[in-house]
């Protein structure tokens, strides 16, 4: 089996030590190389020829960002970022992530060491998604490594009733769910979606640092509102309600009002945010009024919820594969039966307002 070779662009020496080393665990990942700035990355990358490249958000000689530009125009490959978790680290990302870049991790601000080892089998299986993305270049307008966490379900969060019982209400909601090239897919999502359409629940696979920055950049490029959720936030039309990082969104029914329910209950499919929980919390207290979107990601939460949603008469739609970057989410809920209509990004907003004004 051929093996995935990857080059480490870091500016530290023990980020690409600690890298090297987590990569090289698995079998299936071979690192060709590294490089402490863009420049050397630049021969290294022309002489190596790898996969998949790993870069530093901040960077000397030339920033990160610049060196991304430069790359997606003059050679496109996968690239992970490891990014800081700070303010200014997510915002840089989200930005990384607009140019073309196709997942991120963090490394801690504090025992960079310890925190980065926590995290190996997430980063090595990244780095195995990244080799297979389609590298989308945006011009702006499981690994073995590491002890594996338990994987929970949704019941570890909300149990499915033995009945369901849903208000005749017109109120309706939009659940969406995303996770690897899924910052971008919502924004063209949001972007064209107009002022008054009905509230929209979104959960994201993005850590708690990021969120608030997401949320505010979605917030600038979008007719309606859009705010990281907070508990018990009613859900009205014109808003969109981001699942805050590290915690889970749920929908709850308050009287006659939709309202947003956070809970800091384990990961499920090991992820917090959820979409699998979001969804069925859609399913239990929406049911058909609610219209659910699943859009490109690793792995496979969502799938099982957005079935669940079908179930309870809601209408679902999910990204097709040759726009995502990883069909991983979208592609289960479709092998699940759980989607009623598979589309390319560009069609998912007009189906979303033809199914609410039908």
């Amino acid at each position: 089996m051929r093996k995935v070779r990857v080059v480490i662009v870091d500016d530290s020496a023990l980020v690409r030590k600690m890298l090297t080393e987590m990569l090289q665990s698995d079998p299936a990942i071979e690192v060709v190389g590294t490089a402490s700035d863009p420049y050397i990355a630049r021969d290294k990358i022309k002489s190596l020829n790898p996969d998949v490249l790993t870069l530093d958000v901040e960077m000397p000689r030339m920033d990160g960002l610049t060196f991304l530009r430069n790359l997606m125009r003059l050679r496109p490959m996968p690239v992970v970022m490891v990014s800081s978790l700070t303010e200014r680290g997510a915002d840089i990302t989200l930005q990384a992530l607009e140019i073309g870049a196709v997942d991120f991790v963090t490394k801690p601000k504090v025992d960079l060491a310890h925190g980065l080892q926590e995290c190996a089998t997430e980063i090595v299986a990244k780095i195995k998604m990244a080799s297979t993305a389609r590298v989308q270049t945006v011009t702006p307008p499981a690994g073995t490594a590491g002890p594996v966490a338990p994987k929970y379900t949704a019941d570890a969060i909300l149990q499915q009733p033995q009945g369901r019982g849903h208000f005749k209400t017109t109120d309706r909601i939009i659940a969406l769910g995303a996770s690897t090239g899924g910052t971008e897919a919502i924004k063209d999502v949001l972007v064209h979606l107009p002022a008054g359409t009905p509230g929209m629940v979104i959960t994201q696979h993005i850590p708690a640092a990021f969120s608030g920055p997401f949320a505010r950049r979605m917030d600038s490029i979008s007719a309606m509102t859009v705010c990281e959720a907070q508990d018990g936030q009613q859900i009205v039309p014109g808003h969109v309600y981001i699942a805050p990082g590290d915690c889970h969104l749920l929908v709850a029914r308050d009287g006659a009002r939709y309202i947003c329910r956070l809970n800091n209950g384990p990961p499920v499919n090991r992820h917090r945010p959820s979409v699998d929980v979001m969804f069925r919390s859609v399913a239990q207290h929406v049911g058909p009024n609610a219209l659910g979107v699943l859009l490109t990601g690793m792995g496979d939460d969502g799938a099982r919820g957005m079935k669940e949603m079908q179930e309870a008469g809601a209408h679902t739609l999910a990204q097709d594969e040759k726009t995502s970057v990883v069909w991983g989410m979208p592609g289960q809920a479709v092998k699940l039966g759980g989607v009623d209509d598979v589309l390319p990004l560009h069609e998912i907003a007009p189906k979303l307002l033809a199914l609410l004004r039908s």
